[in-house]
């Protein structure tokens, strides 16, 4: 029996460690190699795998580069006084594990590329992006957002959501382009 506890407690140490490392989101820069690869794959814009994905390279940069902005945006409106820390299991496990389950979601319409995805208005969104990376840091650790599935991120939930999510879509980028 007390063998069992000290496993029990050991694995739970353990497991904690693992949430304490999922939690903390890469140094300063950890946006730039992500928005350098969606510069990089502008010009796969086009291609398209349905094997992989319904919609074109196009959509998930888009898309990745609209949930950044919004999220920025919606960092920056917050009221920092008001955020209240609640458990949530599913982003538990995706910020543990850095992972996001392909086709799960229903991304909301705010973040949904229009039907006509023009390359200037992504490159536009780009420039954005990384003004918004740097500004990010002067914002209040408890800045907020609310997610529809991880409920309210903080500050720094946010940019591990950020990282999590375009690294999502990157991966898919490259699977679309494998073939």
């Amino acid at each position: 029996m007390k063998k069992a506890i000290v496993v029990v407690l050991i694995l739970t140490l353990v497991f904690i460690g693992f949430v304490k490392v999922g939690e903390q989101p890469s140094n300063d820069n950890y946006m730039n190699s992500e928005l350098n690869k969606i510069e990089h794959y502008l010009v796969h814009r086009d291609s398209l795998n349905t094997e992989v994905s319904k919609v074109a390279v196009a959509w998930h940069l888009d898309h990745s580069l609209k949930v950044i902005n919004g999220i920025f945006d919606r960092l920056q409106a917050s009221d920092p006084k008001k955020y209240k820390k609640k458990f949530n299991a599913p982003r538990l496990f995706s910020f543990t594990f850095g992972f996001i389950p392909r086709g799960r979601a229903q991304s909301p319409k705010s973040v949904l590329p229009p039907d006509t995805i023009n390359t200037g208005d992504i490159v536009e969104q780009l420039v954005l992006a990384r003004d918004k990376m740097v500004g990010l840091q002067a914002l209040d650790e408890k800045s907020n957002f609310k997610h529809p599935v991880f409920d309210r991120l903080n500050k720094k939930q946010a940019k591990r959501f950020i990282e999590i999510h375009t690294r999502h879509h990157l991966k898919i980028v490259n699977d679309i382009l494998k073939e």
